[in-house]
C-alpha cells in the first residue's frame, strides 16, 4: 500500500543511512608479507562486464596504502553471524594488529590475486585495480572482479547493511518479481 510521508529537513551529512544499500564489507589486504582487514560500506557496482566495483577508502585507513601499492585486494562479504567481527575490524587499526588472527578468521588463498580471502565470509571477490585516477581527488578506488565465489547455501544471506551512527540493518523480507523484470539477461 502507498502513503504518503511527512517529510523534515535533514543535514545532508545524515543521508547515508537512507542511501547505503550495499552489505558491509570486509576489505582484505596484503602488502610487503603484511595482512589487513576493513570493514567498508562505501561501495558500488560501476559495471556488469567487466565486473568492475567502486570504493571509497579514506586516504586515513591503514588499506589506503595497502592497496594502493599492492593494486589488490578481497571485498568479503560477512553475513549478521559476524556482526562483532565486523564492528571490531572497523574499530581498529591494522598498522600494529593482526585482524585475522584477532578476530579467528581464516586466510584461504586466492586464484588470482596474493592477497587472502576470508573462509568465514559467505562470498569472496578477488580484486585487480584497474583505475586509479579517482584516488587524489576523491580516494576512490575501481577494481575488476577477478574471480567470484558465494556459497551455495542459503541463497539469500542475510546481510549487515549500515545506516551510520552505530546503527545496522539486516537484510530481510525478499519480493521475487522475475515476471515483471524486462531485462531478462541480468537476472
Amino acid at each position: 500500500m502507498r502513503r504518503n510521508y511527512k517529510k523534515a529537513d535533514l543535514p545532508v551529512y545524515q543521508i547515508r543511512k537512507y542511501l547505503e544499500p550495499g552489505p558491509v564489507v570486509l576489505i582484505s589486504t596484503l602488502w610487503e608479507g603484511k595482512t589487513n582487514i576493513m570493514t567498508q560500506s562505501w561501495h558500488t557496482i560501476m559495471e556488469f562486464t567487466p565486473s568492475l566495483i567502486g570504493c571509497m577508502i579514506t586516504a586515513a585507513n591503514h588499506s589506503f596504502e595497502m592497496i594502493r601499492e599492492s593494486r589488490e585486494c578481497v571485498i568479503n562479504i560477512p553475513t549478521v553471524d559476524l556482526i562483532n567481527e565486523i564492528i571490531g575490524i572497523g574499530n581498529i587499526t591494522g598498522d600494529q594488529t593482526d585482524k585475522f588472527k584477532k578476530f579467528a578468521l581464516t586466510p584461504e588463498k586466492g586464484q588470482f590475486v596474493k592477497t587472502p580471502l576470508i573462509k568465514e565470509c559467505y562470498a569472496n571477490y578477488e580484486c585487480k585495480l584497474i583505475d586509479d585516477s579517482l584516488l587524489e581527488k576523491y580516494n576512490f578506488f575501481i577494481f575488476e572482479v577477478l574471480r567470484a565465489q558465494a556459497a551455495t547455501y542459503p541463497r539469500y544471506p542475510k546481510t549487515v547493511h549500515y545506516r551510520g551512527a552505530g546503527r545496522f540493518m539486516v537484510s530481510g523480507k525478499e519480493l521475487s518479481l522475475p515476471q515483471k523484470f524486462k531485462k531478462k539477461n541480468l537476472l
